[in-house]
């Protein structure tokens, strides 16, 4: 048979110009587990599944992309993971949060979703290649530039964030980032930056930025 022929079963390839995948081969002991990012329209394998949406594509994708690499929910698939693989059922059981959370209002007039959207914008689109996605979600500027320690903040400042549509308090978002021995969160999270910066530097920014939210409520 010849593609194009009526008695062929096609794909259902989504052409548009940019997809989102999450890491296939992870582990519980990573400085994080669940990694999920938006790439460029390209040919991908089984260890980068890919993840769609039936509506609001680019706007259902900056949110749960942003939910998928929060340190909550990564640290409930931490309890997840036994072996080395990130898979399906695994994934579907995890506590990502529904659309109607988004709606919520971190502060009197301003839902969770108007401090999300932007900077998953600003991380994600910092080059070229990901132009598609940026103009999906309404942006027309140029990409962003890479700012290691500007995007260490918004990456925490959204941690932050998702500790509170989660209903976390202060002592559990501490526990989350540094369980006291015998336990342990983000040991090699913690390990790396004590080595790169003298101090646990994720800890310090996300609970500055969870204290500065609850100051704005």
């Amino acid at each position: 048979m010849h593609e194009g022929d009526p008695a062929t079963p096609l794909p259902p390839i989504d052409y548009a110009r940019w997809l989102q995948v999450f890491r296939g081969i992870t582990n519980a002991t990573n400085e994080r587990t669940f990694l999920t990012g938006n790439i460029p329209r390209c040919a991908v394998g089984n260890s980068a599944p890919v993840v769609d949406y039936a509506q609001a594509r680019a706007v259902a994708s900056a949110l749960v992309l942003a939910n998928m690499n929060s340190l909550p929910l990564d640290w409930a698939a931490r309890f997840s993971v036994g072996g080395v693989n990130m898979n399906f059922f695994i994934v579907k059981q995890l506590p990502v949060l529904p659309p109607e959370a988004y709606l919520e209002e971190a502060a009197p007039g301003l839902p969770y979703a108007e401090l999300v959207l932007p900077r998953v914008l600003e991380l994600t689109y910092t080059a070229a290649d990901l132009e598609g996605f940026a103009a999906d979600l309404g942006y027309a500027g140029p990409p962003f530039p890479w700012d290691e320690d500007r995007r260490h903040r918004l990456q925490c400042e959204l941690d932050a964030i998702f500790a509170r549509m989660y209903r976390l308090d202060r002592s559990d978002l501490e526990y989350i980032l540094d369980a006291p021995p015998p336990g342990a969160s983000f040991p090699g999270l913690k390990s790396s930056e004590m080595k790169k910066y003298g101090e646990y530097r994720t800890r310090r920014y996300v609970l500055e930025a969870y204290d500065r939210s609850a100051a704005e409520r």
